[in-house]
This record gives C-alpha cells, structure tokens and sequence, in this order.
C-alpha cells in the first residue's frame, strides 16, 4: 500500500476539566490550538488538515491561520467519535487522530506512523516509548505490552507486564495517544458498543483488540508534552521558548 492519501484530524473541544479552556490559553504568542495545527503543517507529511470542532472560538482561532475546520453538529463521548464525524465527508485513504492539546509534535515519529501501513494488513496504528519499572506504577500513565512483530497484546493502566520474581529485565513501554486507522475501519470502530475491557481501563483502543484487530505499535523517543494542568501549561510555554532560540 503506497501513494496513500492521508488526513489529519485534531478533535478540538473548548470544555476542559483540569485546565478550563485550555485550548485557547496563550502559547508563545498563538493559541494552544493554534500551535498544534502549524505544529502538523510544518511536519508537511498530510495531504489535509481538519480541526473538528463544535466550538466557534476554536474555528474562528484557525480560520485566522489559514486552517480549515469542520464544525460538528453531534456531541460525542472523545475524540476518535469526533473526528469519525469528519471523516464520512472527506476522501481519504488514512486518517492520523492528533490530539489538540499535544502542540509539539515529531515529524520521524508521525512519519513512521504513516508508514507502518506500508505493510499489508495494517489497519491502526499507535505510538509507544520506554520509561522506567518505577513510572509503570502511575495509573495515568497507559502501559501497552507487544508481541515480537510490535502488533499490540493489550492495553492498561496498571504496570504489565507484572515481574512476578523481579529476576527478569523487562521493557515497559508507554502509550501515546496518537492514533493512525485507515478511514474504513475508523468508521466501523465508532460503532460499536463500548467493550467490557474498554470500560473498565477507560481506554477505548481495546474495544479495538476485543474485535479482534491489531494495532502497529511504533516506538519513539520523543516525550510529546499533553496541556491538562496549568502545569502542563508553562512547561509547554518554556519548551517552546527555547525551541525559538535553539532556531
């Protein structure tokens, strides 16, 4: 499979928990959202770009730049129903979920991304890097465990795999929520009933694997920084004060 059109789409809702509004908050002189979208144009690896959106001030804050935005008309539980919404009106061979509040973003890992569905088969595909035994104990750290041709097994909150006699080296590997299907199976996957497992991990990427379809994990080493907290807010600002004087 090769010459594939590709689409990314970046669900933006205005509605946060942690961090009110935080997609419009001020980062390095745009908008968090902002950032993102010129963070994926730079990467120059999409044929289209889309912020799906329900809300006027992120599509007016895009418009500004030139971005193009599809106003959704249906509420929905995340942001992979989000996007489905888009997706039924755009032609296109694979779709890439970026998230919105994820502005740096990796042109090598995203690349790669894409390419995993160079082999055959290949439906969905996902992002994953090493951390530390001591890091696989935090709960909002998702943990992702792989088989040797890096097709994930499963998916879950708690540390797996669990080193029973603590006399084996094991990797743990982190998810990133950076997610890559081909558009038909992004219109099925939306559709069906909320899985067991998906329901008690929170993680609807195994409602995937209940299915029975595999999802290509592609290893980076790149730490992309989600905005939820003010935390995450000023980290944010100062990595991006000195990615402007590194350039």
């Amino acid at each position: 499979m090769k010459n594939l059109k590709t689409t990314a789409l970046i669900p933006a809702r205005y509605a946060s928990t942690r961090l009110p509004a935080k997609l419009v908050q001020d980062l390095a002189g745009k908008s968090v959202i902002q950032q993102t979208y010129l963070s994926a144009k730079k990467t120059a690896l999409f044929d289209q770009i889309i912020v799906a959106t329900d809300h006027e001030e992120i599509a007016e804050q895009i418009k500004a730049i030139g971005g193009e935005v599809f106003m959704s008309q249906e509420s929905h539980e995340s942001g992979s129903d989000r996007i489905a919404e888009a997706a039924r009106h755009i032609d296109t061979d694979i779709i890439v979920n970026i998230q919105g509040d994820e502005p740096l973003l990796d042109k090598d890992t995203l690349s790669r991304l894409i390419q995993a569905f160079e082999e055959e088969g290949v439906q969905m595909a996902s992002v994953m890097f090493k951390i530390p035994a001591w890091e696989a104990e935090n709960p909002n750290a998702v943990k992702v465990v792989v088989d040797e041709n890096l097709n994930a097994l499963y998916f879950s909150r708690h540390a797996i795999p669990f080193n029973r006699e603590k006399e084996v080296e094991l990797s743990y590997w982190k998810h990133v929520g950076i997610y890559a299907y081909q558009k038909d199976l992004l219109m099925q996957f939306t559709k069906w009933p909320k899985s067991a497992l998906e329901q008690a991990e929170m993680l609807e990427q195994l409602r995937v694997l209940e299915h029975g379809v595999k999802i290509k994990m592609v290893a980076t080493t790149h730490q992309a920084i989600a905005i939820d907290t003010a935390e995450d807010l000023i980290n944010a600002r100062e990595r991006f004060g000195k990615n402007n004087k590194e350039n």
